[in-house]
This record gives structure tokens, C-alpha cells and sequence, in this order.
């Protein structure tokens, strides 16, 4: 029996009994480890939980780790909840619905190295993602975003910033890329 599963089930068992409802992890043949959601407050004791399955559970789910994986669930609206977690190291909205602007929420995650909004229908970036300061990668490809908030200038620690398939503002780009590191890597194609 795998430890991680050992130690679940015994976290389950005190969560339990201090009242809370836990819901069994179900393995699916990929791997993946899903927790099934019903109308109770869910305590996720796996560090990275992989596939939720729909936007109304995201907002019950607690999540125990540093990484939110919220890819490819079908998603039109970013859940509010995510804001919530504020060690979050890795947030992951790939592959959705989303559209119109990203909330200006983002700025609460003050732990952030990682947002990857990729392939939603993204418009606009809000000002805001420039007070992460130790944001390090920055996914936008694949959106239809046009132009770029100047504070991403303020990202000191960015490392990557992957505009692939954005219809971004060159205008904007070298304007904030003059106030980064010369090691950014830019994608643009």
C-alpha cells in the first residue's frame, strides 16, 4: 500500500472525527488521484490534486499543497476560491473557457512562480500580476489578449514570458521588457 495512501486514510480517519466530511481518493488508470465532490466541504490531503470535476466543486475543495492544477476542466469563469490560497506556488488554468480579463485577485498570491493561463480566451491581463514579485513564468500563449499591462515590468524575478499566440502589443513588450532581466526568455513564436 502506497505511504501517501497510509496517510491519508489516517488524516481522513482524524478529520472525521474532529467533524469534518472527507471523501475517499479514487485512482483512476492514469494515475491521477481525483477526489469525487459532493455538497460538504472537501479536505484534500493529496499535495497536487489533478483533474476536479466542475467549477461548482473547485470552490469546496481545500487545497493542502503549493501547486492548483485546474487544467482542461471545461472552466468560463475563473473560480474566486483560487485567490484563497495564498501559499500557492503553482497555478495552472490551462486548456479552459475562460475569458475576459483575469481577476485582479491574482495579486493576493504573493508566493506565485508559476501561472500558466494558456489556451483560455483571455482578453486582458490585469495590472495587478505586476505586484508578484516572485513570479518566475508567466504562460498567456494561446489567448487573445492584445494588449499588455506595463506593471509586468515590475516581475524582477520573471524568467520566462510566453506570449505565443496572443495578439500582444510590441509597443507594450519593449516598454516592459526594458524594465526586466536580460535573461527573460520571450516567447513570441
Amino acid at each position: 500500500m502506497n505511504i501517501l495512501l497510509i496517510i491519508a486514510t489516517f488524516l481522513a480517519g482524524i478529520l472525521t472525527v474532529l467533524g469534518f466530511q472527507v471523501l475517499q481518493q479514487q485512482n483512476d488508470d492514469s494515475g491521477t488521484i481525483t477526489a469525487p465532490v459532493t455538497e460538504q466541504v472537501v479536505f484534500d490531503v493529496m499535495e497536487s490534486p489533478e483533474r476536479i470535476a466542475d467549477e461548482e466543486s473547485i470552490k469546496e475543495i481545500i487545497y493542502s499543497g503549493a501547486t492548483v492544477d485546474m487544467r482542461n476542466q471545461g472552466m468560463t469563469t475563473v473560480p474566486m476560491s483560487g485567490f484563497e490560497k495564498r501559499n500557492t506556488v503553482t497555478l495552472i488554468l490551462a486548456g479552459n473557457a475562460l475569458s475576459d480579463s483575469f481577476p485582479a485577485e491574482v495579486r493576493h498570491l504573493q508566493s506565485l512562480k508559476v501561472l500558466d493561463l494558456s489556451n483560455n480566451n483571455f482578453t486582458g491581463v490585469p495590472a495587478e500580476i505586476g505586484q508578484l514579485q516572485k513570479l518566475e513564468v508567466l504562460n498567456l500563449s494561446g489567448n487573445p489578449i492584445t494588449g499588455l499591462p506595463l506593471e509586468l515590468g515590475n516581475l524582477k524575478n520573471l524568467k520566462v514570458l510566453d506570449l505565443r499566440g496572443t495578439d500582444y502589443s510590441q509597443y507594450d513588450l519593449d516598454i516592459i521588457s526594458k524594465s526586466l532581466s536580460d535573461d527573460l526568455e520571450i516567447k513570441i513564436k
